[in-house]
């Protein structure tokens, strides 16, 4: 059996989903070199050396390393405190690389498994961004464009950048335009219904809710009573129901769709979180059954 092909099966077997390592950072989409090891199933200072000793084929569009700030931030509220590595009470800032960064690491590392993972890193971009023009949709033209010719990936890049949906979303501090912003955009996609679970909500939500004709359940177990009174005299499309079940906050989509916030909505770009669409059906199953409706 041909290496690729192992590491295709580990992947499966694993159940990695390779969509849910790609982030929005420095308004572009990324993917962490520890991930990146991962997938490759190598160290992630073979993937490091790599990009040192070819330093003229990675230009910052391609990769660049996280400051000290941004690896905190991000590291922080995106993972798990044990999976961060530090040097001398410092984080180390990891280095990201969007599509093109990807496959230039591919050509470096020059393996028959670089390569088979490369093309499943692609595949996982382009299936983010939900469709591709119509000429490059033949995967052998974008393995030859991606692999061979840094030019040709620029116009890959820009036949990309009119995707608009993503899975992952992180905001830090001051964008709270570009986070409300969002959340009308998550709103807008449901056809029938809205369950927000939310143990600090205030008026800022229900200012949000009043440019929605969407039925909205408000899940809570801390809230201003006056504020919701006076709403309901102008709008009926919010219920409030207090329950101190929950801790995390979660939006609802017609009881189809699950997104989890890393920050209360009333806090929405205050502070650096994350909006994270989960693609699991059997959490979000399971969310529901507990749902007190």
């Amino acid at each position: 059996m041909q290496g690729g092909f192992i590491i295709n099966d580990l992947i499966e077997k694993e159940d990695i989903k390779i969509e849910n390592m790609i982030y929005e950072l420095r308004g572009k989409q990324v993917m962490l070199d520890s991930d990146l090891a991962k997938l490759y199933h190598a160290e992630t200072k073979r993937i490091n050396e790599a990009v040192k000793n070819n330093m003229e084929k990675f230009p910052e569009r391609f990769s660049w390393k996280l400051t000290e700030e941004e690896s905190k931030m991000f590291l922080v509220e995106i993972f798990d405190q044990k999976n961060i590595e530090t040097r001398g009470g410092r984080y180390r800032c990891p280095r990201v690389f969007t599509e093109q960064g990807v496959a230039m690491l591919a050509t470096i590392l020059k393996s028959k498994v670089a390569t088979q993972v490369s093309i499943r890193i692609m595949d996982a971009f382009v299936a983010m961004r939900k469709y591709i023009s119509t000429n490059l949709i033949e995967q052998k033209y974008i393995n030859d464009i991606v692999l061979k010719d840094s030019k040709r990936i620029d116009l890959l890049e820009d036949a990309f950048s009119s995707f608009k949906e993503k899975n992952n979303h992180i905001f830090f501090e001051g964008q709270i335009y570009d986070a409300y912003s969002l959340m009308l955009k998550i709103f807008d996609k449901a056809k029938m219904s809205i369950i927000i679970i939310d143990n600090y909500i205030d008026k800022n939500i229900l200012d949000i809710l009043s440019k929605t004709n969407r039925k909205v359940t408000l899940i809570t177990n801390k809230y201003n009573n006056i504020d919701y009174e006076k709403y309901k005299e102008q709008y009926n499309n919010v219920i409030l129901v207090v329950n101190n079940s929950f801790h995390d906050r979660f939006i609802i989509l017609d009881k189809k769709v699950l997104y989890h916030s890393g920050a209360s909505f009333k806090d929405l770009g205050k502070r650096c979180f994350a909006i994270t669409k989960i693609e699991s059906r059997e959490l979000l199953d399971s969310l529901l059954d507990k749902l007190p409706l």
